[in-house]
């Protein structure tokens, strides 16, 4: 099971298949050993379409088929159709730009975002009939990706009600140390569960807790919300970690796709 973390809620919606891929099982070389996801890191691009493939290939997805984000640490979502197909699947160039939340009611497509202590959040109809992902870092978390997100499913008729939310494995407070400032600017704006303290005391951000406290207050089931245990920065035998790898690693995959009615994907 250390070669992707699943979500227990997403697992139980019909037709959808998702995960977020760890950093084993993949060919690239020192500091991106081995399953590195991200073009942009200095990684030999061969390496990681081979990591891609294989990462995919697990969840019974093709390259071709995979659309992925810019991420440029904003708050924009784009409506995905039939015509991205293979967008930023074999190059960063063409990415679908400027944004970091990806949303589709069709099937046959997979979306991925890639991270390395921010935030994956998995999206799904609760009904399978459309799935999502965000890439949410502290910029993300507070220009508020998640809750636009939710509102673009609502624009498919999808209320919050009816969504299924997994916040994949990212960086927890016991290392996410940041400055007084940033800190106070996340309370003030988020509340009291979206901070912490390191082990030391020190103030820390608590990403997971910020977005999935919004979640809740946007109508999402708190039992419909799954929450990753793992810190990033602790497990990087497990796991890149930006922050703990001081820049140079890799990036980990979250990946959810909708399967055709027929359980495959066409």
């Amino acid at each position: 099971m250390d070669f992707f973390w699943q979500s227990r809620v997403l697992a139980a919606v019909p037709g959808v298949v998702h995960g977020v891929s760890t950093r084993r099982g993949g060919v690239s070389r020192p500091p991106y050993t081995s399953l590195n996801m991200g073009f942009h890191t200095g990684d030999r691009p061969e390496d990681v379409v081979e990591n891609r493939r294989r990462w995919l290939e697990v969840l019974g997805l093709r390259l071709d088929e995979a659309v992925f984000a810019e991420q440029v640490h904003g708050a924009e979502v784009a409506l995905v159709a039939a015509g991205d197909r293979g967008k930023g699947a074999l190059r960063l160039e063409d990415a679908v730009p400027g944004t970091d939340a990806l949303v589709t009611a069709e099937a046959g497509i997979a979306l991925a975002v890639l991270v390395a202590d921010c935030v994956p959040i998995l999206f799904a109809a609760a009904d399978g009939s459309a799935v999502g992902v965000a890439h949410a870092g502290w910029r993300g978390t507070l220009a508020a990706v998640a809750a636009r997100t939710v509102r673009r499913f609502a624009e498919l008729g999808i209320p919050p009600r009816q969504l299924r939310v997994a916040l994949g494995p990212c960086i927890r407070p016991c290392c996410y140390e940041v400055s007084e400032d940033l800190y106070q600017r996340f309370r003030e704006k988020l509340g009291p569960e979206a901070v912490g303290h390191t082990r030391a005391g020190r103030p820390a951000l608590d990403l997971a807790a910020a977005n999935r406290s919004l979640l809740l207050s946007l109508g999402v089931p708190q039992g419909a919300v799954d929450v990753a245990p793992d810190c990033t920065a602790c497990r990087t035998d497990l796991y890149f970690s930006h922050r703990a790898e001081k820049g140079k690693t890799g990036r980990m995959a979250a990946v959810i796709a909708r399967r055709s009615a027929a359980g495959s994907l066409p």
